[in-house]
């Protein structure tokens, strides 16, 4: 993945009926995706087998919401997410993403399992977007990338605290009823 990360503002959309999938090995890199994860994010299979799969990560995306998703996860649980993703040529898209742990028969987590849908727009422009935009001033405003980090995990801590919810409680009280039609 190259350093020098583009965008375009440009948002795009995949379908109220189509579900985005990827799988991951326990670092992240991607052992599969479906044809709707090709056709939005504009990548051939070639091209993201075996890569990160923070290859489609928007810049705009707090640091701090991944480390709560990778946190959760690495604990054996699932987790579900706002997520705003970057296609190849720039554009960006959103998703509501669900993202569970692979466990092999002995029940030992094995890799990530991740369906993304069309997220609700107005749960998007309301809240997300300004808790996004919110999380990351404070990720930026410390120059050590570190205590930004840290800056902002406490900021989505203390927002949570302050409704007595944990984050997957938090999230579904935004509710995701995807409206058909509504972008």
């Amino acid at each position: 993945m190259s350093k020098d990360i583009f965008t375009t503002g440009k948002e795009v959309f995949f379908g109220d009926d189509e579900i985005i999938v990827s799988k991951t090995d326990l670092k992240g890199r991607m052992t599969y995706i479906n044809r709707v994860f090709l056709s939005i994010a504009g990548y051939s299979e070639k091209e993201v087998i075996g890569e990160p799969h923070s290859l489609i990560r928007h810049p705009d995306m707090p640091r701090c919401i991944f480390k709560l998703l990778w946190d959760t996860l690495q604990l054996g649980s699932e987790i579900f997410a706002y997520v705003v993703n970057r296609t190849k040529n720039g554009d960006h898209y959103w998703v509501y993403a669900h993202v569970t742990p692979s466990r092999d028969t002995s029940g030992q987590i094995i890799g990530y399992h991740s369906n993304r849908r069309v997220p609700d727009r107005k749960v998007i422009d309301e809240t997300i977007i300004p808790l996004y935009k919110a999380l990351l001033a404070v990720e930026q405003k410390q120059g050590n990338r570190k205590q930004g980090l840290e800056d902002s995990t406490s900021m989505v801590a203390a927002h949570l605290a302050e409704k007595s919810l944990a984050y997957d409680e938090f999230v579904m009280t935004l509710g995701q009823g995807r409206r058909r039609g509504v972008r």
